[in-house]
């Protein structure tokens, strides 16, 4: 599963990109062209599940006795997906008689070992609508070449195994490299759709598992102190990072029996205030709030301007422990709150941990609140 890393989005126009699986459907429709014809289709136009028909220039082309070979470098547009740049290799070679289409993971192409994704363990990690694209182009080639579509395809990415380190691959139990993704084919810039996806597939990995507890943690400070605390297996480790509403939502319908949030103190101020997206981009620290939650835990009134003029929630953390005020503990019960309202008839029990930046626990909020 690709991750999208975070960066400030650029304030013009952004562009477009492709992804992994539409870049495998175009190298496949080249390399079997060639397989047909002798002629590789340079550039290869294929048609989008929801219609668009791009065209790809080939970085790659070989043909050899029984097998062609194809690759297209991925353009993701000015999405900062870390897969951008790599070449997604098809090879394609005649299969025996019946077999039908089939599918192999080739160097830096994952291999799925754990149930709950929707490919089955051992099968290359090749999502179903990338399967299917693949799918369609490889019969109307053989229809029209009066062929059985009875054909082997290979899909690599050089270096595909160290990218996966920077995915959920390995968390999901994605072994090898990384995966074929895509349910339109167009990848748009900072949808953020990639992070939130992961985050849904590791939940489902976790139920098919039978794991009961997981972790979703704003960042690897607090996910260490979780760690720590609890001794989560990586598997039960959901990256949830600023996406707390992606997380709460998917776990409603798809519930585990228990859930740790961990977080800072800024983050999950933003949660206990009732923002679901903790990105700073897109929801901001109400000093407003944390003024009014402080005087009603006891800080003088006089305080109130102080922290409605403070730089940032660390400042206002750091007030209030100055004055022996245990605003952490209040946010802490407050963020429980909003997200088991999130989790709403569910059976799942929440416990909040606020972290500090030294990753040390400032505030618990059990499972029983």
């Amino acid at each position: 599963m690709a991750k999208t890393e975070r960066v400030d989005k650029p304030s013009s126009e952004l562009r477009k990109g492709w992804t992994t699986g539409a870049c495998a459907t175009a190298a496949t429709k080249s390399a079997l062209t060639a397989l047909l014809t002798g002629e590789f289709s340079d550039p290869v136009t294929i048609t989008l599940p929801k219609g668009e028909q791009p065209a790809f220039a080939l970085a790659v082309e070989k043909l050899e006795t029984g097998s062609a070979t194809a690759g297209i470098v991925k353009d993701a547009g000015d999405d900062p997906d870390v897969t951008h740049g790599a070449t997604i290799i098809s090879t394609v070679r005649p299969g025996q008689p019946g077999t039908g289409i089939t599918f192999l993971a080739g160097e830096g192409v994952g291999t799925v070992t754990k149930a709950g994704l929707p490919i089955a363990p051992g099968e290359p990690a090749i999502n179903p609508i990338p399967r299917a694209m693949m799918t369609d182009v490889i019969t109307e080639l053989c229809k029209y070449h009066d062929r059985p579509a009875d054909i082997e395809i290979t899909i690599s990415v050089p270096d595909g195994k160290n990218l996966a380190k920077q995915t959920w691959n390995p968390r999901l139990g994605i072994v090898g490299g990384i995966s074929i993704l895509g349910t339109t084919g167009i990848v748009h810039p900072f949808s953020c759709s990639a992070w939130i996806h992961s985050i849904h597939r590791g939940i489902d990995v976790c139920r098919a598992s039978g794991i009961e507890h997981v972790l979703g943690a704003t960042g690897s400070t607090s996910e260490s102190l979780a760690c720590e605390i609890h001794a989560f297996p990586e598997i039960a480790i959901l990256d949830m990072g600023d996406f707390a509403g992606g997380l709460l939502k998917y776990l409603r319908n798809h519930p585990l029996p228990k859930l740790t949030i961990a977080g800072g103190f800024a983050k999950m101020a933003k949660l206990a205030n009732g923002s679901l997206d903790l990105h700073s981009g897109r929801s901001q620290v109400n000093m407003e709030f944390l003024a009014d939650l402080a005087i009603q835990t006891g800080l003088n009134q006089n305080f109130k301007k102080q922290i409605l003029d403070a730089n940032s929630a660390l400042e206002v953390l750091e007030l209030t422990q100055e004055n022996k005020i245990d605003l952490a503990t209040q946010i802490a019960i407050l963020a429980r709150k909003k997200a088991v309202e999130t989790l709403g008839n569910a059976p799942v029990a929440v416990e909040l941990l606020v972290v500090s930046r030294a990753g040390e626990l400032l505030a618990r909020a059990g499972f029983d609140g």
